[in-house]
């Protein structure tokens, strides 16, 4: 960004901290995270693509490892995790102290999770939704804020039993 290019909201949402949006995938998922950057980059986002650069296998729990243990180290404020299905991926980076992984695969689901629990990673499924929704999903999860007020208290009850 430049001093004279004003900050869409979707960029100043991706980084409550400051830092950068966290973004990884695993072989299934390298396709859609280079249309996911592509997108948000052209949104102003400030992004880091935690890998990997292509399709040769991979183990998503290393992917959602580096990327969750950088939400719980403060690196970011929020990422994005794409396996085939998104499932492995939440499982994974929901095992961190902090970190609030989110499967989604319509956009209610998406907003709520913001909303309502304060979702501070999404995961997507590049074999379940198509490049549309996904998009759809990624600018949903960055524009939503969390409401706070009640939802907080139950937030912090997650949060304490890391």
């Amino acid at each position: 960004m430049t001093a004279s290019t004003p900050e869409t909201p979707a960029a100043t949402a991706a980084r409550p901290d400051g830092g950068s949006l966290l973004v990884a995938a695993d072989h299934a998922g390298v396709e859609l995270k280079r249309a996911v950057i592509d997108h948000l980059r052209q949104r102003g986002v400030d992004v880091r693509d935690l890998g990997p650069h292509d399709e040769t296998s991979v183990d998503y729990p290393d992917y959602a490892h580096t990327l969750a243990g950088a939400l719980h180290q403060g690196e970011a404020g929020r990422g994005v995790l794409i396996c085939g299905t998104g499932v492995g991926m939440a499982m994974s980076a929901n095992r961190w102290p902090g970190v609030r992984a989110v499967n989604c695969s319509d956009v209610y689901t998406c907003k709520m999770a913001r909303l309502h629990n304060d979702a501070n990673l999404l995961t997507l499924g590049a074999r379940v939704v198509g490049l549309g929704l996904a998009l759809e999903l990624v600018d949903t999860f960055l524009d939503q804020p969390f409401e706070g007020g009640r939802h907080q208290r139950r937030v912090g009850k997650i949060d304490r039993a890391d």
